[in-house]
Formats: C-alpha cells, sequence, structure tokens
C-alpha cells in the first residue's frame, strides 16, 4: 500500500454518533438519515450498534459491548438518565430532533479548532500527529473507529424480522486512547493497527477523534480513506 495522508481544516469537523441496533424497529430510519450524510467529506460518522438488543429475537452480527459502554460514556457525559435507540449524538451533545433538523455540515457555523491534526497510513500502519493550540483544553483524550459502508443484512427475527437493511458508517473497530495533559506547543503522535481488513466492496475509514478529556466532547476529528 502506498502512503497516503490527511489533514484537519480550521473549523472543528461534525462528529456523528449513532448508536443503533438491527433488533430495534424503530432504528431503520436513523440508518437512513446517517446514510445521506456520506457526502460531506469533513464529517465523522460513527454508527455503534449497541448489544443489548440482542437477547430480543435478532443478534446483530455488528453490535459490540464496547459500543454499548461508549454510549454509556455519552450518557454520563450528558447528564442522562438512560440509554435508548436510535440515538443520535452531535459534537458530544445528544441531538433528538435530527428527524427534522437540517443534516449536520462542515460548513455551517464550525467552532475553530484548537487542535491540528494530521492522518498518514504507511502499509498498514496509522500515524497522527495532535497539536494543540495554545486555547487548547488542558487534557485531551481520543479514540479511533475503523468504519465501513455498504453493508447488508437481511434480518431473520426480531423486531425487524423479514425486513433487509443497508448500513453505512457501521463501526468494526473501536479503540480508546487514555487521556494526556497537553504541553504546550509540544505534539503528541498516537499510532494504530487496524485488525480489520480493507475490503474492496465495504469503503474502509480510520477515525480519530480527539476529545476534551473533562466535558468528552470533541475538539477535533478527522478520517482517512486511502
Amino acid at each position: 500500500m502506498a502512503t497516503c495522508t490527511a489533514r484537519s481544516g480550521a473549523t472543528v469537523a461534525p462528529v456523528v454518533e449513532l448508536y443503533t441496533s438491527e433488533g430495534c424497529n424503530s432504528c431503520p430510519p436513523a440508518d437512513q438519515w446517517l446514510s445521506r450524510l456520506k457526502a460531506d467529506a469533513q464529517l465523522v460518522g460513527l454508527a455503534f450498534h449497541v448489544d443489548y438488543w440482542d437477547r430480543l429475537g435478532w443478534k446483530d452480527r455488528f453490535a459490540s459491548p464496547a459500543y454499548t459502554e461508549r454510549q454509556a460514556q455519552q450518557r454520563a457525559n450528558n447528564g442522562a438518565r438512560f440509554s435508548y435507540t436510535p440515538q443520535v449524538v452531535l459534537d458530544g451533545r445528544d441531538h433528538k430532533d435530527w428527524h427534522a433538523s437540517r443534516p449536520p455540515s462542515s460548513t455551517h457555523s464550525r467552532a475553530i479548532a484548537t487542535v491540528a491534526m494530521v492522518l498518514t497510513r504507511d502499509g498498514d500502519r496509522i500515524a497522527a500527529t495532535v497539536a494543540p493550540a495554545s486555547n487548547a483544553p488542558a487534557r485531551l483524550a481520543a479514540f479511533w473507529a475503523v468504519t465501513e459502508h455498504g453493508h447488508v443484512t437481511a434480518v431473520k427475527a426480531g423486531e425487524n424480522a423479514g425486513v433487509t437493511l443497508p448500513h453505512d458508517f457501521v463501526v468494526r473497530e473501536y479503540s480508546a486512547v487514555a487521556a494526556w495533559a497537553v504541553q504546550p506547543g509540544a505534539a503528541t503522535t498516537l499510532t494504530f493497527m487496524p485488525a480489520t481488513p480493507a475490503s474492496a466492496s465495504h469503503p474502509r475509514h480510520i477515525n480519530l477523534v480527539v476529545l476534551d478529556a473533562g466535558t468528552g466532547r470533541p475538539v477535533q476529528a478527522l478520517k482517512l480513506g486511502c
């Protein structure tokens, strides 16, 4: 594989997290809504398939306890009392009116970034440079996510029995990066080796989301699709 690189822009890229399940009959409209965001080159979309629906008749092949735990973290960050599907989290905040609002745009009312990022792939190894500005949060955290487009599942049981479900932005891997203290003027290097092989039939992105460790909200995000 050839080396390729992506660089973050001057504003914070939108981060859309969808918590969904193939066993939930109210989830397909949210899945379809997320799929319509593929045209946004900056937006980082993440469809986390949670596993708590698996005991209700259909085991979602994309579900993971780690994704359920990610939703629990978002619940705590937002002071919510329970988890639900479908749930859309936009830039770290619960986005309940996703079905009625305009799609997030990478050019509309975006905050000026306090972190600059570069992602580089060299073979199977992904390296990230995270460079904070002087007004960046004092502590940062991050997570890597591998996403794929173009999956289709014919559901045989549960609430969606008999329905064929298309999926995009499917999270296939998720890896949290522990918080670190920001050193003024000093960049941090992060590395990642995806375990999920690239597939010609399922276009893949490697995503890195950098968070304010205090609030859990994104301060910058970047994806690499080459």
